[in-house]
């Protein structure tokens, strides 16, 4: 994985904004891609939106992308932390899109200090070795759901544990990640353990979903600047209702701009 060498906080935050919502496999050529692209935090804030979404294209679920364009020309505004990225728990959460889990993993990540988060596999890990009694048993659905908060203390008590018999040896990066290549094994050989999280999701389709239309528009906007009603005639499968409100929430969003009856990034 290109993000665990040559680690950079720029690197780190690019890296754990993909792989929201989307597979390692699937991450990996487009974060080299990205970088050799917008190579620093700099780059990023003074790169157009319509190269930023098209150098994101594939990873899906594109307000990532503008999350990470956001960050970028937050950091870079601020005159006393020019290009550097926050180093507190607090700011980070303050940052487009970072929400508490994704702000520790980038402190641990960036800073390689054992701060304590949770993510899909970590999940996965704890769910199976520490609530092992609620998992699928004889075929018949665990009837209770774990919520992070009870997954939590065992991840900070681990944690300390770890730190104080010294397993870290001055690099908990590699503490954590070992436990996702161990939450990705377990994946594998067992039904998936996060299954049994309350905040497990099943992700829908992408193929006839409204995802699928905003991508649509978007990518025939990014061609050229189109009326509602040229995007109309070129997506006759969706109704009229269906494309005006996609329309306003781009909009509304920032990926393009409504100007004299044209639509723009």
């Amino acid at each position: 994985m290109p993000w665990r060498s040559h680690i950079t906080p720029y690197r780190i935050v690019v890296s754990e904004i993909m792989l929201q919502q989307t597979q390692v496999h699937r991450v990996i050529g487009k974060f080299e891609s990205w970088m050799k692209r917008f190579p620093d935090w700099q780059t990023l804030a003074k790169a157009s939106t319509k190269d930023v979404l098209t150098e994101w294209s594939g990873l899906g679920y594109n307000r990532r992308a503008l999350f990470l364009k956001r960050i970028a020309e937050t950091i870079t505004d601020r005159g006393q932390t020019k290009g550097v990225l926050p180093k507190t728990i607090e700011e980070l959460e303050k940052l487009p899109g970072i929400g508490p889990n994704t702000a520790g993993s980038i402190f641990a990540f960036a800073y390689n200090i054992p701060y304590p988060f949770i993510e899909t596999n970590i999940r996965s890990v704890y769910i199976h070795h520490f609530f092992s009694d609620i998992e699928k048993v004889e075929g018949k659905k665990a009837c209770k759901k774990i919520d992070d908060a009870e997954i939590f203390p065992f991840i900070e008590k681990s944690l300390t544990g770890a730190t104080k018999k010294g397993f870290f040896k001055n690099n908990p990066r590699e503490w954590y990640w070992a436990l996702m290549d161990y939450g990705s094994y377990l994946k594998k050989q067992l039904p998936n353990p996060s299954r049994n999280s309350a905040h497990h999701v099943k992700q829908k389709a992408f193929k006839g979903s409204n995802r699928e239309l905003r991508s649509k528009i978007l990518k025939l906007i990014m061609k050229q600047i189109s009326t509602s009603v040229t995007l109309e005639k070129q997506l006759k499968e969706y109704s009229r209702e269906q494309i005006k409100k996609n329309l306003t929430s781009l909009v509304k969003e920032g990926f393009i701009v409504h100007k004299n009856n044209h639509f723009s990034l």
